[in-house]
């Protein structure tokens, strides 16, 4: 009998931050089993939601301040500070996504001059290690915007200073380091990120999220060849050893991983940073059954999203995975070569966007209850049936 419950889920985009789904889908739980066990343990993968859950699991504090968006108007972000002097800066908070109303969504012209703002802060309030949480991003300009934000001058042929956005980063002939923040240089910056984003290539960010940040195929043809250049100038202007083109990280939050990284900062994978102290494996080893969720399941998720660590770790311990999403796309079943057993969405029928992203709690909920009914009738069958079901050699019966 189930009785035990490890709930890990992310955020769903837009929807529901992580510590919501987990509580949506232990409220499915308690619909089946009243006197169930559940460990909630909401993930952050560096997106939404980020520096919140490190300021609640550290005893940090949230800062307030107005910062520049993504689409170039004033906003109220934050970021947090955490007890060890640490400064948590969340791209999402200040430059992402769901920043950038529908009709604005030009993954070109977005910026992330904020970031580079609510760094500047965070040094000001006297952060020595800044923590950069990637995720969720509404933008793909290299991270140019941070390093305006920060006092570095981007300039054309002309010697004219480009204005914000990724597309006009073709037009890029020299970056002028000089004014840079003095400070920067006695800081340790770690970027959170995922390592399989890269920034160039095939596999570049323009091509893979440029489309569901809204830009056509050409612009995201257009976008690529922009970043490629900005790599370049990057790497000789400030004399960068790293590979700003395709290494690890590169790419996260439509390339900001590479901006900072010209700037010294490391780019880690985001579990390892994360994760820390979270006491996560022996947590998933204790349950009878894991159960995690993220918006989307398909062949994006094996790299690096949060599913994907939680099944890993869990089939370490041996325990059995449930996956709830949102939607189920294209590649959806490579998940269960990484230990998930059994995956299901969440919504009962078709609904527009707008209706799915406001019930998100609802259908969570929902889908877990009809999930956990379904393994309890499994568990009701004759184990030979069961086992027959499993193997797939059970045969129907012959009609007569």
């Amino acid at each position: 009998m189930l009785t035990r419950f490890a709930i890990a889920p992310s955020g769903f985009k837009e929807s529901l931050s992580a510590p919501a789904a987990a509580e949506a889908i232990a409220a499915g739980v308690r619909r089946v089993v009243p006197h169930a066990e559940t460990d909630l343990i909401p993930l952050v993968d560096g997106g939404e939601g980020t520096a919140r859950a490190l300021a609640t699991a550290h005893g940090g504090r949230l800062v307030a301040l107005p910062a520049t968006g993504p689409v170039g108007q004033p906003i109220g972000t934050h970021f947090a500070l955490l007890p060890d002097g640490t400064a948590v800066v969340e791209m999402a908070a200040v430059a992402g996504l769901s920043l950038v109303p529908r009709e604005l969504r030009d993954p070109g012209a977005t910026t992330t001059y904020g970031v580079g703002e609510l760094i500047r802060a965070a040094l000001d309030a006297g952060a020595r290690r800044i923590l950069v949480g990637c995720g969720d991003s509404g933008t793909s300009d290299g991270g140019a915007g941070a390093l305006q934000a920060l006092g570095a001058r981007l300039l054309d042929a002309e010697s004219r200073e480009l204005p914000r956005g990724g597309r006009v980063l073709k037009r890029l002939c020299r970056i002028d380091a000089s004014g840079l923040d003095p400070r920067l240089a006695d800081t340790e910056i770690r970027v959170a990120c995922n390592p399989f984003n890269v920034l160039c290539g095939e596999r570049g960010v323009a091509r893979v999220f440029g489309p569901q940040k809204g830009a056509t195929p050409a612009q995201a043809e257009e976008l690529a060849a922009a970043l490629e250049h900005w790599a370049y100038v990057l790497t000789c202007d400030l004399r960068v050893t790293a590979d700003l083109f395709g290494g690890p990280g590169t790419g996260a939050s439509g390339g900001l991983g590479a901006g900072l990284a010209a700037l010294g900062a490391r780019l880690l994978p985001r579990f390892d940073v994360l994760l820390d102290r979270l006491d996560l494996d022996a947590r998933l080893a204790r349950a009878d059954l894991v159960v995690t969720a993220e918006g989307a399941l398909d062949y994006q998720t094996r790299y690096g999203k949060v599913p994907a660590e939680v099944a890993h770790r869990a089939k370490r311990a041996g325990r059995p995975v449930l996956v709830l999403a949102g939607t189920i796309g294209v590649g959806a079943h490579s998940v269960r070569s990484l230990g998930v057993d059994a995956y299901s969405a969440i919504l009962p029928a078709p609904v527009s966007l707008t209706e799915a992203l406001g019930r998100g709690g609802e259908f969570l909920t929902d889908a877990t209850e009809r999930a956990l009914r379904m393994i309890q009738l499994g568990s009701r069958l004759p184990a030979g049936q069961a086992a027959a079901l499993v193997s797939g050699t059970q045969r129907p019966s012959s009609v007569r």
